[in-house]
């Protein structure tokens, strides 16, 4: 069962007004879209349908006033490079880039053109912008990365597992931010009598490394910091979750989709919906540059009941009248 509560009001009646003067308006021109990630085509998330969805609510057409072009890695960032000569040759004037990833793949690919991404790290320490404020370059958009939810996390899961002492903390140290991450950690726990322990994961035979000496000293649940990176081992971390019956948070929706307990976080569809009104402004003549980067402005909690239930954990009534979601 889902509840999510939208607020409504000015803003709305603005954007309704705007989308009913954008359709009755003659296009000037065809916007061309290139979307790119490194997701699987036949697997994709529904970050796209998402980001489509805000652009029709912004008044475009798809064949009418707009084409967006897909550019989908298959999971592998190499390939997005390899599609990079194609993707130009399109002659896109907006490219969106759907994760970190993607985004790294244009960089190093040397793509210039007017960018909107959504990425879980700090753009400023990645060295992809300047500033939240004043981006300064080619590209703009929405940033994952909120260090103040890394202490609501810990807290529900205190309050979830009050008699929990010790947590392990899992993370991709080469994520730009992670430390700053980190330390959010260490000052959330100490307050709420949690000690922490650090295991930077690279690869898949660091993160077994960490899963084997988390079950041999006992730790009473799992933070893993949410990116790409660490959510294509979600489903490994849900099955040990199971097997040894320690909880597991994050702070992306996916991560107890695949079986673990809970997430706190931004609602990532509605991440990429507002990317189209970054798309929308620079189609109408607005540079990168001056648009300030955004954090998101809506969060939600996922519950996995089920997977509760397995590893022998009673959620509070509290905890789930409070969820968005309730995995049953």
């Amino acid at each position: 069962m889902r509840r999510r509560t939208f607020q409504c009001g000015l803003a709305a009646l603005a954007l309704a007004l705007t989308c009913g003067r954008r359709a009755s308006a003659q296009p000037k021109r065809v916007l061309r879209v290139a979307w790119v990630s490194t997701e699987r085509r036949d697997r994709p998330s529904r970050n796209f349908d998402a980001f489509r969805a805000g652009l029709r609510e912004l008044g475009y057409v798809q064949g009418r006033d707009l084409v967006i072009d897909t550019w989908w890695g298959d999971g592998s960032r190499e390939q997005v490079e390899r599609l990079v000569p194609q993707m130009l040759g399109a002659r896109p004037d907006v490219v969106l880039a759907s994760g970190g990833l993607a985004l790294g793949a244009l960089i190093r690919s040397g793509v210039r053109l007017p960018t909107v991404f959504s990425v879980s790290a700090d753009p400023v320490a990645a060295g992809f912008v300047q500033s939240f404020a004043r981006p300064g370059g080619h590209m703009t958009g929405v940033s994952l990365f909120t260090l103040a939810l890394v202490g609501k996390r810990l807290e529900l899961l205190k309050e979830i597992v009050p008699g929990a002492r010790k947590v392990a903390l899992i993370a991709n140290p080469q994520h730009p931010g992670e430390s700053q991450e980190l330390a959010a950690a260490q000052a959330a726990a100490a307050p709420l009598g949690l000690a922490v322990r650090y295991f930077p994961v690279k690869g898949e035979a660091e993160l077994e490394a960490a899963l084997a000496d988390i079950a041999r000293q006992r730790d009473d649940a799992i933070v893993a910091f949410a990116d790409g990176f660490t959510m294509s081992f979600a489903s490994r971390i849900a099955a040990f979750s199971l097997q040894h019956r320690i909880p597991a948070i994050d702070g992306w929706a996916q991560f107890a989709q695949q079986g673990n307990l809970l997430i706190y976080g931004p609602v990532i569809e509605e991440v990429h919906r507002r990317l189209a009104a970054f798309v929308d402004r620079i189609a109408n003549g607005a540079k990168p540059a001056d648009l300030p980067v955004e954090l998101p402005t809506q969060v939600e909690l996922v519950v996995n009941l089920k997977t509760a239930r397995a590893i022998g954990l009673a959620i509070p009534a509290a905890v789930l009248l409070r969820a968005d979601e309730v995995i049953e």
